[in-house]
């Protein structure tokens, strides 16, 4: 039996990748049956239980964001540095060779993943229910939630916010018992868990890009046959290009989404990109220097 999950709705296309990826594994021959389960917080299960699973054997394949193994995997910090990448297609393409080679070597020696493929998660903007966020400022006295991810916390405290980092599956009770008055995600999340019932401020700050690991156990992997692999990476190939297409269609269909519903957006132009980027310098700078040079090479030129 494959065991294959994740952890969004129907609706999110980390779904709909994880689909594709089951229907062509199913159409191409794979021989066992395929467990599918579209999101495990629907069954009270948390994001990182999956993560825990899929390392552990018990399930096979899954995907993760990057975020979550970089206090184990420390050249993922590359992944994470702010306002750093400004296209997704030069990023992809990056991970696709050189990078992307140096990133899974590094995950499968300092874990039990093996790497099938890297998503796009998009760019990443915050939302809040206060006010709207046009210069760091405006972010004192705020507590944002956001994955756990050290230099990600480091970076929304340099800000002005208060960081604080939750289960994706408490992300929407967190914002309903406000908890935390702001959350930083791509639209699409903003959108998927109706987020917009709580936060009328989106400031398009683009301050992260966020990347994916298309994930399954190193030590499973290793035990396939030749045939068994080829039908994996043919899937992951397929299951990858359908979601990263998606992504960078879904930023364009989810802001007319939010527009239609009145939130008040700042876009890029509107902020003082400056301050923002004046905040966090010594915290970028401070992650380059720890940074192989022939990573940061590959992904960013460096």
């Amino acid at each position: 039996m494959l065991r294959v999950a994740g952890y969004q709705g129907p609706s999110s296309i980390l779904t709909r990748g994880l689909a594709c990826f089951v229907e062509t594994l199913t159409k191409t021959g794979w021989k066992s049956a395929i467990d599918w389960v579209p999101n495990v917080t629907d069954k009270q299960e948390k994001a990182a239980d999956l993560f825990t699973s899929i390392e552990n054997g018990s399930r096979h394949v899954g995907y993760m964001a990057s975020g979550y193994l970089s206090a184990r995997v420390p050249e993922l910090e590359v992944l994470e540095l702010p306002f750093s990448v400004e296209n997704r297609v030069t990023a992809l393409a990056a991970l696709d060779h050189l990078a992307g080679d140096i990133l899974k070597q590094s995950i499968r020696q300092r874990t039990g993943f093996h790497v099938l493929g890297f998503w796009d998660n998009g760019f990443r903007h915050i939302s809040n229910s206060v006010r709207p966020i046009q210069h760091p400022s405006d972010a004192t006295g705020i507590k944002i939630r956001t994955l756990d991810s050290a230099l990600y916390r480091a970076t929304l405290d340099a800000i002005g916010f208060q960081a604080l980092t939750s289960d994706v599956k408490d992300l929407v009770s967190w914002i309903a018992q406000d908890i935390v008055q702001a959350q930083e995600n791509p639209l699409t999340n903003y959108m998927g868990f109706e987020l917009w019932k709580h936060h009328p401020y989106i400031s398009l700050t683009h301050h992260f890009y966020g990347v994916l690991l298309l994930v399954c156990p190193h030590a499973w992997y290793e035990t396939l046959s030749k045939e068994e692999r080829d039908l994996l990476g043919h899937a992951a190939t397929v299951s990858t290009a359908l979601q990263r297409k998606l992504a960078a269609e879904e930023d364009a269909i989810a802001l007319a989404r939010i527009q239609d519903l009145n939130i008040q957006v700042l876009e890029k132009n509107a902020l003082d990109m400056q301050a923002f980027h004046k905040c966090v310098e010594p915290i970028r700078s401070k992650t380059i220097a720890k940074i192989p040079e022939n990573l940061l090479s590959a992904y960013l030129g460096k």
